[in-house]
């Protein structure tokens, strides 16, 4: 019986190991990553002015359960997807120098732009979803919140707006990167050949979801999307320009001077290519 002791504390101990693996993989494509694509394509109705933003910051805003949902479908996933992925990235030993191979590569930097994800998400989370929840936000404050600080520049660099860049961009390959670990370990992609199209198809999607937040944090910066992106502002509608210019400012609050906003002057704000 002693010596039986040891081998089943072991394998209950990689058992355990294993589900949380599996259930760390599952939770990044499915809650997390399902939410990462909703999030961008919400954000996205920016380019066609703070109205229709705000309809759809509305919209979900007054969906019944809301906290409920929040907390079971993102906020819980996303904890332990981000805290267990910290610890596996800690743990980890990359061994690049040895071997160089793609996926070797692959799997450093999924580690990589995992601890860097879960630090974008975190600033992004604090800035405008914990200020809901506490109070000192709500919804229709976010469309200008936003314009003033991608716009916002530090000796003529938008240092918020390249942050955002490098946080999505990092989010982003941990997500189309993760997408083709799930399919390798649940065993969806099991020849090579297989494995090489995934890949391809992961990273073109990568790409293009990438193109789609990127689009949106140039927006807020410079108040102009990329050239040919479709859906354009409707014409009257309040865009971002609208609002950093003096009579924008002021035909928004009402009274010169107050914005309304906690943290957006009321002076105009200065471009981000300046």
């Amino acid at each position: 019986m002693s010596e039986a002791t040891p081998a089943r504390s072991l394998s209950s101990q990689s058992r355990r190991s294993f589900l949380l693996r599996k259930l760390h993989s599952l939770t990044g494509a499915l809650p997390v990553g399902g939410f990462l694509l909703f999030h961008f394509w919400t954000n996205a109705k920016a380019l066609q002015g703070q109205e229709r933003f705000d309809a759809a910051v509305s919209e979900i805003s007054h969906m019944p359960y809301l906290p409920v949902l929040e907390i079971g479908l993102v906020v819980l996933p996303l904890a332990f997807h981000a805290i267990y992925g910290v610890k596996l990235a800690l743990e980890g030993r990359p061994n690049v120098g040895r071997y160089t191979y793609s996926r070797n590569w692959m799997y450093t930097m999924q580690r990589v732009t995992g601890l860097l994800a879960f630090a974008f998400i975190s600033l992004h989370l604090w800035q405008y979803w914990a200020q809901k929840w506490l109070g000192r936000m709500a919804p229709e404050d976010f469309y200008p919140r936003l314009c003033a600080s991608m716009a916002s520049t530090m000796g003529g660099v938008p240092v918020m707006a390249l942050v955002y860049i490098f946080g999505i961009a990092a989010s982003v390959f941990h997500f189309a990167n993760g997408l083709w670990g799930f399919c390798f370990s649940w065993g969806v992609t099991v020849s090579r050949r297989a494995q090489r199209t995934a890949a391809v198809v992961f990273g073109l999607a990568g790409l293009v979801v990438f193109a789609l937040g990127a689009n949106t944090v140039v927006y807020f910066a410079t108040g102009a999307p990329f050239p040919g992106t479709p859906s354009p502002a409707a014409e009257g509608a309040r865009t971002c320009a609208d609002i950093a210019s003096p009579t924008g400012a002021r035909a928004s609050t009402g009274a010169a001077g107050v914005t309304g906003v906690p943290g957006v002057p009321a002076e105009p704000l200065a471009p981000a290519s300046h």
